[in-house]
């Protein structure tokens, strides 16, 4: 007998769940005891309103139009509504991005990035370089720097090697206040050895340069 209540108290909830899923109303039969025949169906009547967001129709409760609510068909659209801001581009990636009006207001350089990645990059590599970064001293060791960001192949100069590990930043003219592009080349560390200490090691470099 218990399990037998169980049994219908279970379906009885389970039938609750779905009236109140598909938006059907339920009227208590006095005729019967038994679990289905114990309900009778009829479909809501609610009133139908278009979703101010995506345009669908859906069922609103008459309690909710008072209230003035009824207005979207589901949170996500509500959400959308509340947005004030617009799309624009990663300065970098130009991956389209969302910004509120007051991320745009308070941006000083009006350029505007996906991530933290990238508004790094762009830090380091276009604006605090050089003279306008707060440490600048001067750039008088900045030359494998210079190097590095004119993607000059890393490799020897004069025995060939490639492994970036062994390789240093020569000074043609041996002036190390000189760092222009074209007074630097790449040397291991044995050959600028030679070239600096050697005379004819550095005229035959030099003939391999003209």
């Amino acid at each position: 007998m218990i399990a037998e209540l169980k049994r219908q108290t279970k379906i009885i909830v389970c039938l609750f769940i779905f009236l109140r899923k598909h938006h059907v109303l339920w009227i208590k039969s006095e005729s019967s005891c038994l679990p289905f025949s114990n309900f009778q169906y009829i479909i809501n009547n609610m009133p139908t309103m278009k979703c101010k967001t995506c345009g669908n129709d859906f069922y609103a409760k008459p309690n909710w139009i008072k209230k003035g609510w009824g207005k979207y068909c589901s949170i996500k659209c509500q959400h959308e509504s509340l947005k004030n801001g617009r799309f624009v581009e990663c300065f970098l990636c130009k991956k389209k991005i969302y910004r509120t009006l007051k991320n745009l207001k308070r941006s000083k350089s009006k350029k505007y990035f996906c991530s933290k990645s990238c508004q790094t990059i762009w830090r380091n590599s276009i604006i605090y370089i050089g003279s306008n970064h707060s440490n600048w001293k001067g750039g008088g060791s900045i030359y494998r720097d210079i190097l590095l960001r004119q993607n000059r192949p890393q490799i020897c100069k004069r025995c060939g090697i490639r492994d970036e590990r062994l390789l240093a930043v020569h000074h043609i003219d041996r002036n190390r206040n000189n760092s222009r592009v074209e007074n630097l080349i790449w040397l291991c560390y044995n050959c600028h050895h030679l070239v600096h200490h050697n005379i004819k090691e550095n005229q035959k470099l030099m003939e391999t340069l003209v």
